[in-house]
C-alpha cells in the first residue's frame, strides 16, 4: 500500500530518540522528508546525518516560544513545503501526587502541554488544505498510570485540546491526531520499569495485561504513526488511536 508520503514534509519533534524518533524513521523510510529536533545539538545532527539528505535537524526546545515559527521556516527553505506536524516529547518526571514539586509541575507544562499547545497553534496557521498536526499522548489519557501523575494530569488535557482543534480544522480539510502509547519498548519505558525493586517482574506482569502478551517495538510505533499522518488516512480525524497491544481493547 502506499501512504503517499513520497517528498511530503514534516515536522518531527522529540526526534532523537524513542517514539519521536521511531516516527522521523518510518517516515523518512516511506519516502517523506522531517525536520527534526532535540534538544541536545549534537545528537540532533548525528540522527539526522544517519537518515540521510531527507532529514535536516534543528537544536530547539519545544517550551521555545520561538520554536514554531523556526522549525515551519527550516521546512520550507530546505525541502520548499510543510505538509504536517508530530508532536513529541520526552515525558515527565515520574512521581506521586506527593513526590512532585511545583518546579516540576512548571517545567512539564511549559514542554508537555504548553509547547505543544504553540507548535499545533502555529502549524494549524501555516498548514493548507491535506496537512495534519499528530500528538504523541499516552493510554493516561483513558486510565492514569501509577507513579506518572504529572503525565496523568497533562496528557488528558492535550488530547481535549486535540479534539477541539480537529473540530476547528476539519472545514479547512485539515486533520488532527493522537497516538495512545503503551508500553513500547524505548529507553523512556525500560527506564520507567527499573524504578521497581524487580525490573523483570514488573515487565512480566504489564506483558500478561496485553493481549498479544509482549511490549511493541518502537518500529511498530513508528509504522502507525507515519499511516495517521499520511494522505492514506485521509479521512481519519479527531481520534486518539491506541498504541497498545490490545490493552484497551479497541476502546
Amino acid at each position: 500500500m502506499d501512504l503517499g508520503l513520497r517528498n511530503r514534509v514534516y515536522v518531527v519533534t522529540g526526534a532523537t530518540r524513542g517514539l519521536g524518533n521511531a516516527a522521523a524513521r518510518e517516515l523518512v523510510a516511506d519516502g517523506a522528508k522531517v525536520v527534526l529536533t532535540g534538544r541536545d545539538e549534537k545528537r540532533v545532527a548525528a540522527v539526522a546525518a544517519e537518515l540521510g539528505p531527507n532529514a535536516v535537524g534543528v537544536a530547539v526546545d519545544n517550551a521555545d516560544p520561538e520554536a514554531p515559527g523556526r522549525l515551519i521556516a527550516v521546512a520550507r527553505e530546505a525541502f520548499g513545503r510543510f505538509d504536517g506536524i508530530f508532536i513529541s516529547v520526552g515525558g515527565p518526571a515520574p512521581g506521586f501526587v506527593a513526590d512532585n514539586t511545583d518546579d516540576q509541575w512548571q517545567s512539564a507544562f511549559e514542554s508537555v502541554f504548553l509547547g505543544a499547545v504553540r507548535l499545533a497553534r502555529t502549524a494549524a496557521a501555516e498548514l493548507e488544505a491535506g496537512g495534519v498536526i499528530g500528538f504523541v499522548l499516552s493510554g493516561s489519557v483513558h486510565e492514569p498510570i501509577p507513579g506518572l501523575t504529572i503525565s496523568n494530569g497533562l496528557r488528558p488535557g492535550l488530547a481535549g485540546f486535540a479534539k477541539s482543534l480537529a473540530d476547528e480544522l476539519g472545514p479547512r480539510d485539515i486533520r488532527v491526531v493522537g497516538l495512545l502509547p503503551a508500553r513500547i519498548d524505548t529507553d523512556r519505558v525500560r527506564e520507567l520499569d527499573g524504578l521497581s525493586a524487580d525490573p523483570e517482574a514488573t515487565r512480566a506482569a504489564h506483558e500478561a495485561r496485553i493481549p498479544l502478551r509482549r511490549y511493541g517495538t518502537p518500529e511498530e510505533f513508528g509504522r502507525a504513526a507515519a499511516f495517521l499522518l499520511s494522505p492514506a488516512a485521509s479521512y481519519l480525524t479527531g481520534i486518539m488511536l491506541p498504541v497498545d497491544g490490545g490493552m484497551r481493547h479497541g476502546f
